[in-house]
């Protein structure tokens, strides 16, 4: 048996878009797979995850969701008429059965069904789908490999949208199978699912194929993890909203995980925690150039470092007051973060004062009322919605004053190295 560590690729939903795309991912692991041993995990094609949300919205409110269900139906075979021009191709015969799977599942659904519960279960075939392409695919570009179910390796608790991983028995589950299939092929899988031992399917959050990718990693103790993105590399800002970024060559866990955890979109929150817990490291490409440098994250340390920064668009302040004007106390302190963690709404940033307590959070406006009839009894509750946190890592001087200029903050803090405002 070799004793080759295995490679973990990460393709997202821009790599697998349309046909032309798909040829290039299998041009990339032509090139760069090499003879190693390869596991891929792919996202959902495009916007499909998208379409699929607006599909289960329309279903679970009783409305007409054929519409919807066939834009992605159509999309999909567009994409496999233009990678598999003969129509008695196996491939058509399995992708058919999964849009009638997934057509069954959105007739099935009733108002009264647990809507997170009943997303999972339809969501996922967006990965069903894009894996069982790919798969297909390699294999008609003359590449040995063979499709895998993440969702029966990936184990985890039934926290519908957001499970948690049970970790000891998704590793002894990877570990006891897919060595001995990487020896022989690459594996193909899926980002963004998991599975409860039950036979239910759950989704890890969204954007979640990148932790998928680290939790197969940490498993297969992986020589490395790669990232294919339509970017150069990490860069210290979204190109989307600022003209001069700057790609970091190497950075470190510690920084990478700071920035995803303040909402930089390059790398999700969760993926850096299992690589650095095994020193796995993880390189950040561009399927656009794939013979460039990209960036490489590891257990590394530098002086100085560019700034970073990042934008968090869609977010809601919201401020509580005790209502006799007694001063905010550390047992009402614990009563809001209760009710937050019940209602999962993550805390990007928290300021008190004597009679107050603000929060920034992702807007929900389901949680929102939910925060808000839970807790209005015992506190006077404002908020303002539309509107965006700004983050500076390693701020300087010049950054701050680019950052701010003609902005309008309704909250601000300052650290040592991290600087963060609200504004409209």
């Amino acid at each position: 048996m070799s004793t080759n560590r295995p490679t973990v690729y990460k393709f997202g939903g821009a790599s697998v878009r349309d046909a032309e795309a798909f040829r290039n991912l299998a041009q990339i692991v032509k090139l760069y797979g090499g003879e190693r041993q390869l596991l891929i995990v792919v996202s959902a094609m495009g916007k499909t995850t998208n379409a699929l949300e607006l599909a289960i919205d329309l279903a679970y409110r009783q409305q007409d969701f054929a519409p919807a269900y066939q834009q992605t139906k159509s999309y999909h075979q567009e994409v496999l008429q233009g990678l598999f021009p003969e129509s008695e191709h196996p491939v058509y015969q399995r992708m058919s059965h999964l849009f009638a799977e997934m057509h069954d599942m959105l007739r099935a659904i009733q108002p009264t069904y647990a809507y997170d519960k009943a997303y999972d279960q339809l969501v996922s075939y967006g990965e069903l789908l894009s894996s069982t392409l790919l798969h297909h695919f390699l294999q008609e570009q003359g590449l040995a490999c063979t499709w895998v179910d993440s969702r029966k390796y990936i184990q985890t608790d039934s926290t519908w949208r957001e499970a948690k991983v049970d970790w000891p028995w998704t590793e002894r589950l990877i570990g006891r199978d897919l060595p001995a299939l990487l020896e022989q092929q690459i594996v193909v899988t899926q980002g963004f699912l998991g599975g409860t031992n039950d036979g239910h399917t759950t989704t890890l959050g969204r954007e979640g194929s990148d932790f998928s990718a680290a939790i197969f990693a940490y498993a297969l103790n992986a020589a490395a993890m790669y990232i294919w993105k339509d970017v150069e590399g990490l860069l210290n800002a979204d190109p989307k909203h600022f003209a001069d970024t700057v790609r970091y060559p190497t950075i470190s866990y510690q920084e990478t995980l700071e920035m995803a955890y303040y909402g930089a979109s390059v790398i999700h929150p969760k993926t850096i925690k299992p690589l650095a817990n095994k020193q796995i490291p993880l390189y950040v490409k561009s399927f656009l150039n794939p013979a460039g440098e990209g960036t490489k994250i590891c257990e590394c340390r530098f002086e100085n470092i560019a700034p970073a920064y990042i934008i968090k668009e869609n977010q809601c302040l919201v401020s509580f007051s005790v209502k006799d004007f007694t001063f905010i106390s550390e047992k009402n302190l614990g009563t809001i973060f209760n009710a937050l963690s019940e209602l999962r709404l993550k805390i990007n940033l928290m300021q008190n004062s004597a009679i107050s307590f603000s929060i920034c959070t992702d807007y929900h406006p389901e949680r929102l009322q939910g925060l808000i009839q839970t807790l209005q009894d015992q506190f006077v509750i404002h908020y303002n919605t539309a509107l965006t946190l700004y983050t500076v890592k390693n701020y300087d001087t010049a950054s701050l004053g680019s950052i701010l200029y003609q902005k309008e903050v309704l909250l601000e803090q300052r650290t040592r190295t991290t600087f963060q405002f609200v504004s409209r």
